[in-house]
């Protein structure tokens, strides 16, 4: 089974030495996601909620790129930089992995030391075809 990448000029393009995601068979393993406008590779301004909605663009046009959707995550992962945002970012976060008709997927929360580019939030995902 060979891996391929997935990659879409929709999403803020690798800051490193990594994929935006990488598919093996019907599993999608895609990269955090911080709140970077692809249009001008800057983060976008604003608090915890512009970040967030910022960031699940990002994740939904990996997903797209990998012809899925937010039905398709089984796993994500989120990293704040603060754990006293975890209600705002719930708040958005709910609006795409709650939304009428998506059922969520597990999800861990976790309040890292530091996040790339100084963002205050990160999320990655798992997501499988079928």
């Amino acid at each position: 089974m060979a891996k391929q990448i997935i990659s879409t000029p929709d999403a803020p393009a690798a800051i490193g030495p990594y994929s935006q995601a990488v598919r093996l068979g019907n599993m999608l393993f895609a990269s955090g996601q911080i709140p970077i406008d692809p249009a001008t590779g800057d983060l976008v301004a604003g608090g915890i909620t512009e970040q967030t909605e910022q960031v699940l663009k990002n994740v939904q046009a990996v997903l797209a790129a990998a012809g899925l959707a937010v039905n398709n995550v089984v796993k994500s992962t989120v990293f704040l930089a603060d754990m006293n945002d975890f209600a705002a970012m719930n708040a958005v976060y709910s609006t795409v992995f709650a939304a009428e008709g998506v059922q969520p997927p597990a999800r861990s929360t976790v309040q890292v030391a530091r996040l790339p580019k100084d963002s205050l939030v990160e999320i990655e995902i798992v997501a499988i075809e079928g």
